[in-house]
């Protein structure tokens, strides 16, 4: 099993997606075949988890297998302490993007689904690729579902309408691509291979031009930045978010573009993304302060949300790029925080909006007596967002700027500290206006029922499963952080080793041992 797991997990959310096609669209066919095949492959990813060997951390469930000749493409694929979660991660969120959607995709169910099943096959390509002609392949097929899905199921709530945000969307994420599949090229025609390993001990041992290496580098950071998105590169997430279907928005942010970060980025730059990293941690610190401030003063809830995942995802790029093990494996952790915190709102304001027919807060007020599960719910994701102990989102936070005050700067820190009191600031108060103070005339006037108005069964499933792991990463994050660190400690130890080693290590290929501590510095 261990030797064929990674192809089933990639070809069953394929396989769905063809039957989806095959079968006549009537009634909840389709819905049912999707959650069907989503369950199946959450159940194979949990095969990762239960046999992995946490005492041997490296590249296990491999298979590499000759594809194409020449170019020398192979289908190499593999997780380590990096990947497994965020394979889980995405197994987890499609059955719960399924069940979002059970009631909101009426018309072409059959196209919704069999291209949010195309979707998962993609994200999860881009977390086992190896092969850096493979991963570009699913990277590039990630684009085209969501493109597609934000132009013919978009709420229309925006004054650039579905269409227009998908054009933005993906003219955004695949221009910086077409520098990205240069740069792959170049790597492949001075050593001939596309595979990740062999090019980073070759970049490692100086045997590619220093100058030329640094305009890859400077290629794939920007590819990458785009999908996170870092500060500057963010024009598409507030339309994208308001547009979105809520199965594909809680996915289309940060988990891509940081993992490619760390391990294509980092992994295989070391030397040229140490030289970046003073402009990104400048990026990253006002990209919190940022985010937070305009999130502050949004009125509507979606565009909210958009602003408050580009402030705490600034703390992941925080976290990358202050080349600390602490702040590495906080920034993997809040990676995986944001999927399960991100999906948890998402859900939830897709439920006020469907209640309801619009997304303006200030449109809502004093709903807590009429719906008291879902109040319960969304405060419980707000306090998990602002990061309150005991709750998944404070690990994270506390990780990333407990680094980035120990061992990059205090001044940056006290900015990413800031934009976490401002954090709570726009969610609770958020709360209040949603749920508290004086109803306003269209709660009141809300002929719906209360018992209709409030979770149904299949709601309460996806926000009490959520909900739950919010609360287990928070108390146990080791269960999780010990897979995490295996990997996090290696991409360190090549950031860190490489400006020290001698010339004639370098020359005949020594293999040096290092360990490196827990503020990044090396033995």
């Amino acid at each position: 099993m261990d030797n064929i797991i990674l192809s089933l997990i990639l070809v069953t959310p394929l396989a769905g997606a063809l039957l989806v096609l095959l079968l006549p669209d009537r009634g909840k066919l389709p819905a049912w075949i999707a959650l069907l095949t989503a369950l199946a492959t959450f159940a194979f990813t949990l095969h990762l988890p239960a046999h992995f060997d946490y005492a041997h951390p490296q590249f296990q469930f491999v298979q590499n297998i000759p594809w194409i000749a020449s170019p020398a493409i192979r289908y190499h694929v593999a997780v380590d302490g990096l990947s497994l979660w965020l394979v889980v991660l995405t197994g987890l969120l499609a059955p719960i993007g399924v069940l979002a959607s059970w009631k909101t995709i009426q018309t072409r169910s059959k196209v919704f689904y069999s291209l949010f099943l195309v979707q998962q096959t993609a994200m999860l390509g881009v977390f086992v690729s190896l092969d850096l002609m493979l991963y570009y392949g699913f990277w590039e097929l990630s684009l085209v579902p969501m493109a597609i899905l934000i132009a013919m199921y978009g709420r229309g709530i925006t004054e650039n309408g579905g269409p227009k945000a998908a054009l933005r969307f993906f003219l955004y994420t695949f221009i910086p691509s077409a520098p990205l599949l240069v740069a792959i090229l170049w790597l492949y025609a001075k050593t001939h291979t596309f595979d990740f390993q062999f090019l980073q001990s070759s970049i490692y041992y100086g045997k590619l031009p220093a100058e030329a290496l640094c305009w890859a580098s400077v290629a794939f950071l920007i590819a990458f930045a785009v999908k996170v998105p870092v500060l500057g590169l963010h024009g598409w997430l507030p339309d994208t978010f308001s547009e979105a279907p809520v199965a594909m928005g809680m996915v289309v942010a940060g988990k891509l573009g940081l993992y490619s970060l760390i391990r294509f980025h980092v992994g295989l730059f070391p030397v040229q993304a140490r030289q970046a990293a003073p402009w990104l941690i400048a990026l990253a610190a006002v990209g919190v302060l940022y985010g937070a401030l305009l999130a502050l003063v949004q009125k509507d809830f979606w565009k909210l949300l958009a602003y408050g995942t580009l402030s705490s995802l600034s703390f992941c790029t925080l976290g990358i790029y202050g080349f600390t093990l602490t702040g590495l494996d906080g920034s993997v952790f809040q990676t995986l925080n944001e999927g399960i915190i991100g999906a948890a709102l998402f859900v939830l304001f897709g439920i006020l909006y469907d209640r309801f027919g619009t997304s303006q807060i200030p449109t809502f007020g004093g709903l807590a007596q009429r719906t008291p599960m879902l109040v319960t719910l969304f405060v419980i994701s707000s306090l998990a967002m602002i990061g309150l102990p005991m709750l998944n989102g404070f690990i994270g936070e506390f990780l990333v700027l407990s680094s980035t005050f120990t061992g990059v700067s205090r001044s940056w820190a006290a900015a990413a500290t800031l934009g976490v009191i401002l954090s709570a600031a726009y969610m609770l108060t958020l709360v209040q206006k949603i749920f508290y103070g004086p109803p306003s005339s269209a709660v009141t006037t809300n002929p719906t029922p209360n018992s209709l108005l409030d979770l149904n069964m299949r709601e309460k499933l996806v926000l009490y499963s959520l909900a739950t792991l919010m609360l287990v990463m928070g108390l146990c994050p080791n269960l999780f952080l010990s897979a995490i660190e295996s990997e996090t400690r290696e991409a360190i130890g090549w950031a860190n080793l490489r400006p020290f080693v001698a010339p004639d290590c370098i020359h005949h290929n020594c293999k040096m041992s290092i360990s490196v501590t827990s503020s990044g510095g090396q033995k």
